[in-house]
């Protein structure tokens, strides 16, 4: 990073925990941001320049109100972490008015061939992000003991909102997690071997209240990364998990491979997840707990779905 003071932002993230990736998003848009005004310093700036910018973001490239609306998160920590003097509450913006796509949702059998056309190394992966739900981070972070093998669940930690939750886990994955768990027990004892590695990466307060806990098998990632790596927040040598991006590549590759003429991203399983979880007789509350929605409405979504499915409404010309 060029910037000394994205730089300076982004180790001063570090100092505060924040994930990896809200840090990258973060400096994104505050990167956008800086560049957008001229490249003129953020303490330069502030309410009226912020609210241009965030207008700017809907007039100019018609960003979701999603988008937007993290473009603002970003800014305000800027402004009241960074550089000490937060923005009003009551900013005057053009805010985004775009409605919400309806999301893409596969069909059994086309997330059947989806599965079988996955690269193996993945295909564990994705059938967790269908079978439980999940959303690719929270997947991909996945660590060993967070598999519940004897209640048949999966407990997720800290995830949008940091909040807890327990979900589903199918049966027929049972006997390629315990061969997962194996395989990371393997990896486990070659990194022990090596006098440099120094466990896997712990939240600061589990470091300091579990201290031997970064070399025990039940905290290691479920899918390790095939190297070590310097971990950016105390440069020591750590296994970190698979890279997200591996995931999303292999399930746009299988799409293709099966011939789904879809849009299908990770996100998608878990939308299709959800839609087969109604199609099933589950009631929307059940729905809305398994994915961690704090809000009944963004559940109904997928009642939308259904509802504007093919065999939801009887076609008039059906009757003639």
């Amino acid at each position: 990073m060029k910037s000394p003071f994205l730089q300076f932002v982004k180790e001063e993230m570090f100092k505060r925990h924040y994930a990896k990736r809200t840090i990258e998003t973060y400096l994104t848009w505050i990167s956008s941001y800086i560049v957008f005004h001229k490249k003129r310093h953020p303490a330069q700036l502030h309410d009226i320049e912020v609210e241009t910018f965030l207008s700017h973001l809907v007039l100019e490239l018609d960003v979701a109100v999603s988008t937007q609306k993290i473009a603002l998160n970003a800014l305000s920590f800027l402004y009241a972490e960074i550089i000490e003097k937060p923005l009003s509450l009551k900013l005057r913006y053009v805010r985004s008015t775009r409605q919400q796509k309806l999301p893409v949702v596969l069909t059994q059998l086309e997330m059947l061939s989806l599965l079988n056309h996955i690269n193996a190394n993945y295909k564990l992966a994705a059938s967790l992000l269908y079978g439980s739900g999940l959303r690719l981070m929270e997947c991909i972070r996945l660590r060993v003991k967070d598999i519940d093998f004897d209640y048949r669940s999966i407990r997720i930690w800290n995830s949008k909102g940091g909040k807890h939750r327990v979900v589903t886990l199918a049966d027929s994955l049972l006997s390629e997690l315990h061969k997962q768990v194996i395989f990371v027990e393997l990896y486990l004892a070659a990194d022990i071997a090596n006098p440099e590695f120094s466990g896997v990466w712990l939240p600061n307060r589990l470091r300091v209240k579990f201290k031997s806990a970064s070399k025990e098998l039940g905290w290691q990632y479920l899918f390790p990364a095939r190297q070590l790596s310097i971990d950016p927040e105390s440069k020591r040598l750590r296994r970190h998990h698979i890279d997200e991006s591996g995931l999303q590549k292999a399930i746009r590759i299988a799409s293709r491979n099966a011939d789904i003429g879809k849009n299908v991203t990770p996100h998608t399983l878990r939308h299709t997840f959800a839609t087969h979880l109604l199609q099933s007789g589950a009631d929307i509350r059940t729905v809305q707990d398994q994915l961690g929605h704090a809000d009944l409405r963004t559940t109904q979504i997928y009642t939308h779905i259904l509802q504007r499915g093919g065999n939801a409404v009887v076609s008039p010309l059906n009757l003639l």
